[in-house]
């Protein structure tokens, strides 16, 4: 398989401090790549610098062939590679449907004009509908963004990124704080769009690590410990080892 996004000695240092240390990553087009690790691994810092959130100290990040290491992150996505956050990043006051029209707009370069009549604005409808039913939200249509609850903002929040049609998709524990209702259907879901995309996300949800991942590595104090299949790297002694000391810090 081709190369879609890789990272070689990528390091972040905080005034002295090594958030994360030479850190090499291969993410194979096509397929749905975990990072995980206990918590203060700098997974979250690599996350933030591979999409340009963050600049790296040292290191560089190559997506599809071409160096993107010192551009920002609105040039990332224009490249088709579109990230979500821990936090649901949606338009509170905007409706569900609203909030999927905004992204839509946006990936064919529009803005999002409220004074523009809804005759125009309703040619985005069918998409939007098709995008939101993905997510399970159907039924949530011309609802308040404001009033989900929270696993049902961060569905609307996938649906939203999808509007956008990014070739990699970038997922920030796409789990948290869902009921495992909604967790078995984003799921089923990440599992559908990983057909035709580069998927890599920061999960701490073991179980949906082992059902969805083709490859896995495991970060531990801002390194490397191990990479695999999660056959081979949940037997690893140093990712074992990593997780239970990390529940005694």
């Amino acid at each position: 398989m081709s190369v879609a996004l890789e990272a070689k000695g990528l390091t972040k240092e905080f005034k002295g401090f090594v958030a994360v240390n030479n850190v090499d990553l291969k993410v194979e087009q096509g397929a749905i790549h975990a990072l995980i690790g206990p918590n203060g691994a700098g997974k979250t810092t690599c996350f933030n610098l591979l999409t340009k959130f963050l600049q790296p100290t040292r290191g560089t990040i190559i997506y599809k062939g071409r160096d993107i290491t010192r551009l920002k992150p609105a040039e990332i996505a224009r490249l088709g590679m579109v990230r979500s956050f821990q936090i649901s990043a949606v338009f509170p006051d905007l409706t569900v449907l609203q909030n999927v029209r905004v992204a839509l707009q946006r990936a064919r370069g529009e803005s999002y004009d409220f004074w523009r009549s809804e005759r125009i604005l309703s040619r985005y409808n069918a998409q939007a509908e098709a995008h939101i039913a993905d997510v399970g939200l159907g039924e949530f249509l011309h609802h308040r963004a404001a009033e989900l609850s929270y696993g049902r903002k961060r569905a609307l929040e996938i649906a939203t990124t999808l509007a956008l049609d990014p070739e990699m998709l970038l997922l920030d524990e796409p789990m948290a704080g869902m009921a495992q209702e909604d967790v078995s259907r984003i799921s089923d879901l990440i599992r559908r769009i990983a057909q035709n995309r580069t998927i890599l996300m920061v999960e701490h949800n073991l179980s949906v690590v082992a059902d969805l991942s083709d490859r896995i590595t495991v970060l531990a104090r801002g390194e490397v410990l191990a990479e695999g299949d999660y056959a081979s790297v949940s037997k690893s002694p140093a990712v074992i080892d990593a997780y239970i000391g990390a529940s005694h810090d």
